[in-house]
């Protein structure tokens, strides 16, 4: 920084740049953007990935498996023990949490409660999901639970799946009413021998084919 150069007490408003007017000023023919290429050109902004056109590491690295991140449903946690702090017979939802700072994360996550802790208080608590050890400690201490989102249905039955079992039961079942001889050990089947030819009468024997 040069004598003439701060014009006011307020060093933080200095005078604009003015690009572009010719080689005399300094900055005058590429506009201090450097040669040609990417970076010179108007609205480029560099990836977080970009490593200089080598190979990023996010592609270097194996991939293995499946990761259900993209779809994992992220809740704010609330325990069951924490809403004590509220008076007897109230509600109690998102304000009422955010106002006590019981919710870290941001407005729009679903809350979740779950059962850690004791409830000794009835309250009516909404939110979008419960844990069975939650609600049963709630409806407990007298109180009620509200689902945003509704209640979630139960899985409908596979009836394939059962019919495969009934139908395997039966033949099971069948089985064992049907009496099946058992092969006494050690015993063997005899092969069945031709008859013998019947002797001829007054001890004669049989003539003999020529």
């Amino acid at each position: 920084m040069q004598l003439h150069e701060p014009r006011s007490a307020n060093l933080g408003k200095r005078r604009k740049v003015r690009v572009g007017r010719g080689p005399g000023s300094g900055i005058g023919k590429t506009s201090g953007r450097g040669l040609e290429g990417a970076t010179s050109r108007s609205g480029w902004a560099m990836k977080v990935t970009y490593e200089g056109g080598q190979m990023p590491l996010f592609r270097r690295l194996p991939k293995r498996g499946f990761v259900n991140g993209a779809f994992k449903t992220v809740y704010a946690v609330v325990n069951v023990g924490a809403l004590s702090i509220y008076p007897a017979g109230s509600t109690v939802g998102r304000k009422e949490l955010e106002e006590k700072g019981l919710l870290k994360l941001d407005k729009n996550t679903p809350i979740k409660v779950l059962g850690g802790g004791e409830l000794s208080v009835a309250l009516t608590v909404q939110a979008s999901h419960f844990s069975k050890s939650a609600e049963a400690k709630i409806e407990k201490a007298g109180g009620k639970t509200e689902w945003l989102n509704g209640k979630p249905k139960k899985a409908a039955p596979n009836f394939a799946a059962i019919g495969k079992a009934k139908s395997l039961e039966k033949a099971i079942a069948e089985a064992k009413t049907q009496k099946v001889a058992k092969p006494v050990k050690g015993a063997k089947e005899k092969a069945a021998k031709p008859a013998a030819a019947p002797k001829p009468e007054g001890g004669a024997k049989p003539e003999e084919k020529k």
